[in-house]
């Protein structure tokens, strides 16, 4: 089971590098790992999706509370969020391919960022189903390389 945690914590030096060493210390895995500014300077805020069972989850909780640096966690339930990813990636085209995989762009809401003879660079957001789903329809054409933010998450709220 995969697990979406939001981790804020104070903008500082060496943060980063004590939450992963506390991962890696307790033999747990991070799926993808996205950090970014918040509206506050002084704080950041950590997007982790973690693989484990709730007791996994309920470790991992309660290490990252005990870290002097983290202010506040928030693990997200179904239903109790919204989330992105955005991926890159680079497809082999050639003169019959080029308007199909153009059409699977709009199709996606994807945009073509670059242009080469025989390939063609793609920008992708959406949740994990959707960049999945597009995946999956670009391997037949050949997919050269990709590079995926891992997910960002915002909660709902009213």
């Amino acid at each position: 089971m995969r697990h979406t945690i939001s981790v804020l914590v104070e903008n500082k030096f060496g943060v980063l590098t004590r939450i992963a060493g506390l991962f890696s210390g307790r033999g747990f895995n991070i799926d993808t790992l996205n950090v970014g500014p918040t509206l506050d300077p002084s704080t950041s805020r950590m997007t982790i999706v973690v693989r484990g069972d709730d007791k996994t989850l309920d470790q991992v909780v309660k290490q990252l509370n005990k870290l002097v640096d983290v202010i506040e966690i928030t693990d997200f339930r179904d239903g109790e969020y919204v989330d992105r990813e955005l991926m890159m990636v680079r497809v082999q085209v050639n003169a019959k391919s080029r308007a199909e995989i153009m059409q699977i762009c709009d199709i996606f809401r994807a945009k073509i960022i670059d242009v080469q003879h025989a390939n063609v660079a793609i920008e992708i957001t959406g949740n994990e189903s959707k960049i999945t789903k597009f995946l999956f329809l670009m391997e037949s054409f050949g997919i050269i390389d990709i590079t995926r933010t891992g997910k960002v998450a915002m909660a709902r709220k009213e």
